[in-house]
């Protein structure tokens, strides 16, 4: 096993320096209206979680549209069909991309699919809008889209593995995206499994993992849980969950305050749009500037969030002065709605490695580690990686940050392994 990691340490490493390129690019234009159009879904489309909606074909970074073959591997933009967390079906976009180099490893090409981090809740942040550059800036708006998945999305396809990149359920599609919503973020990560292996042709048994970090992290945890009772017809292998906000009550009160701030906002709309309740305790509890801060922050990317309420905190927002994880805690209603997104109750059905800073300024630390004994409780096979990275400028988001960089290989290294047994 240990020859196995050191083989698939210096594949991914090889790649990175070129991943690092790729994500240096940039694009000054919007999305243009032809793409705008692929995001409105049919009046009517299939209904089993899984199936193709719509395709086109997607040029990655450098890449030269019609020419077929290019490096790093041949992508598609898709519309597949999930499920709301009420079991109706939900349109939803992301990226399949064919990697041009070949599977080395038993068996048929494995499928990776990744859950970006938190890009924002505004329709132009979607990923799959950005595979050609990762960066465009919209002046409209204004606003600024990132798409940094390029680094993973490249250490897998240089290995010959399949990548799938989900969009989320209301990202880029209409309605508004239901940011860390447990069901609905594990739904369009095993739905987008089920829909690359469609696209691709591939056989139904190929293996499958899940990837993400923070955002990405809890929406990958969430389909490690749920794959064997929401999609026991995919063959999961493996899971690698960084920093997973899996305990939403515990998240609430350490972000408060950062440089992404905001990015609670953008939990409490998604919520909002699936608990009717929720809405009525937040109109009545936020004052003026909440208001306004909770409809901006719906249809902003994260750089805007960051420019616009960068470490304001939430008592702002309160007609009490009270911050709004005080009121979160006040009120069962709330209290229930956000212990309904609580990650840890159902047992994996394929190895996971999790990942958690102790100086994480975003993520605690301590809920990653309950989520571990969780799952270790109900005889699930779980490893974790702890970074203990001193304290850098907390609430700049460097603790939170850089460990997604520093354990980049370690978990590729750890899907590759899985996938290849």
């Amino acid at each position: 096993m240990n020859s196995s990691r050191r083989t698939w340490g210096i594949r991914g490493a090889a790649v990175l320096t070129a991943g690092a390129l790729a994500a240096a690019g940039a694009s000054l234009a919007a999305p243009s209206a032809q793409a705008a159009d692929f995001y409105t879904p049919p009046a009517h489309f299939a209904s089993a979680p899984g199936s193709i909606i719509r395709s086109e074909p997607s040029p990655l970074l450098l890449q030269i549209p019609g020419i077929p073959n290019q490096w790093p591997g041949t992508a598609k933009r898709v519309m597949y069909t999930s499920e709301y967390q009420d079991g109706s079906p939900a349109a939803v976009t992301g990226t399949v991309i064919e990697p041009t180099a070949p599977w080395r490893g038993k068996g048929p090409r494995p499928t990776v699919v990744l859950g970006p981090g938190t890009v924002g809740q505004g329709d132009q942040c979607a990923g799959s809008k950005l595979m050609s550059f990762p960066l465009a800036i919209d002046p409209s708006k204004p606003s600024i889209a990132v798409n940094y998945s390029g680094l993973e999305m490249n250490l897998l396809l240089i290995n010959g593995v399949r990548v799938a990149i989900t969009d989320y359920i209301g990202m880029g599609t209409p309605g508004i995206h239901t940011y860390v919503n447990r069901l609905e973020s594990g739904h369009a990560m095993l739905d987008a499994a089920r829909a690359a292996l469609k696209i691709a042709g591939a056989p139904a048994n190929s293996p499958v993992a899940f990837s993400g970090y923070s955002q990405g992290g809890g929406a990958a945890a969430s389909a490690a849980e749920l794959a064997s009772t929401y999609a026991p017809d995919l063959n999961v292998k493996a899971t690698y969950a960084g920093a997973p906000p899996a305990d939403l009550s515990k998240v609430i009160d350490r972000i408060d305050g950062t440089a992404i701030s905001g990015a609670i906002g953008y939990a409490i709309n998604g919520l909002e749009a699936r608990y009717p309740a929720l809405k009525t305790v937040v109109d009545r509890q936020t004052n003026a500037a909440g208001h306004t801060a909770l409809q901006r922050l719906s249809t902003q990317c994260i750089g805007d969030t960051i420019l616009s309420y960068g470490f304001q905190r939430t008592n702002s927002w309160t007609r009490s002065g009270q911050p709004l994880s005080a009121i979160v805690n006040a009120d069962p209603q709330v209290r229930k709605i956000v212990g309904d997104q609580l990650i840890g109750k159902l047992k994996p059905n394929a190895p996971v490695l999790l990942e958690g800073g102790i100086n994480d300024d975003v993520i605690p630390y301590d809920q990653v580690a309950q989520l571990y004994r969780d799952w270790k409780a109900q005889g699930a096979t779980v490893s974790m990686v702890t970074n203990t990275l001193p304290p850098i400028f907390p609430g700049l988001v460097v603790n939170h940050a850089l460990p997604m960089l520093t354990t980049l290989l370690p978990a590729t290294n750890f899907l590759l392994t899985e996938l290849a047994r």
